[in-house]
């Protein structure tokens, strides 16, 4: 694998995890290119979390590779990690410290300068400006989630993760954060998307992964799928008002059971 410079920023290929007896990844295999949203659907349970986890180096694959701007998570585990910035649904940064105190400490783990004037452009870019004194805790979801996307990006990573990001959050926040993600993918970084939400992966996504009982059963972007499906019987008995979206796709490919 070439590195970001000329290939993949991030390959995954014949991923295999085990918690004991039971296999929760079975060879899942894909890549993100420079300047690409990927987004890695499934339902619950169905493997993305443990995919994600071992790619942020949480957990040790049984079996494949994990390679992220050329470096293998095995091999060269900090190199990989540096190349990479970690978004998750819930933010468990310490509540009683400022927004400018967290944004410091984790400058300072990144090993990045931050002076005060760009602390202060930071803010403003994020429309935070007036926040520098407030306590996290006191933020609402949607400014948590826009700090907590700076503190992921604050080292310039080429591999951005986002679990989930815009969970609980209201149409305004939810665009504010997407067009910060936005401006980051336009600089060549690639994002790995894991959502619940089918509408916001066709509205955002490049390519999407579908995976399921720990298997990647299809990869393409989301209008191909829709495409490709959309006169299947399974499809076709989901849709509804005669529009085909990707979540009738998604729910044909994954059954209709609610998963716990």
């Amino acid at each position: 694998m070439q590195d970001s410079n000329g290939g993949h920023i991030l390959e995954v290929s014949g991923l295999n995890i085990y918690y004991g007896n039971f296999q929760a990844v079975k060879n899942v295999s894909f890549f993100v290119r420079p300047g690409e949203i990927f987004g890695l659907l499934g339902p619950n349970g169905a493997g993305k979390t443990s995919t994600l986890s071992a790619i942020e180096g949480l957990i040790r694959q049984q079996s494949g590779k994990i390679v992220v701007t050329g470096h293998d998570s095995r091999e060269k585990p900090l190199h990989a990690r540096a190349a990479m910035g970690v978004q998750l649904q819930a933010t468990s940064f310490q509540s009683e410290l400022t927004v400018a105190e967290i944004l410091q400490l984790f400058a300072g783990i990144y090993g990045v300068t931050l002076t005060h004037d760009q602390l202060i452009k930071i803010l403003k870019e994020i429309n935070l400006e007036d926040a520098e004194g407030k306590k996290f805790g006191q933020l609402s979801g949607g400014q948590q989630q826009r700090v907590s996307l700076v503190i992921a990006t604050i080292h310039e990573p080429q591999l951005l993760l986002l679990d989930e990001p815009t969970t609980g959050l209201d149409p305004q926040s939810r665009r504010k954060l997407w067009e910060r993600i936005e401006a980051i993918r336009e600089k060549g970084h690639g994002i790995l998307l894991t959502t619940h939400s089918m509408e916001e992966a066709e509205a955002v996504c490049d390519r999407i992964g579908i995976i399921d009982h720990g298997r990647i059963i299809t990869v393409d972007t989301p209008q191909s799928l829709i495409e490709r499906h959309r006169n299947d019987p399974e499809v076709i008995a989901v849709s509804r008002k005669g529009k085909v979206t990707l979540e009738d796709v998604f729910i044909a490919l994954t059954g209709r059971e609610i998963r716990a």
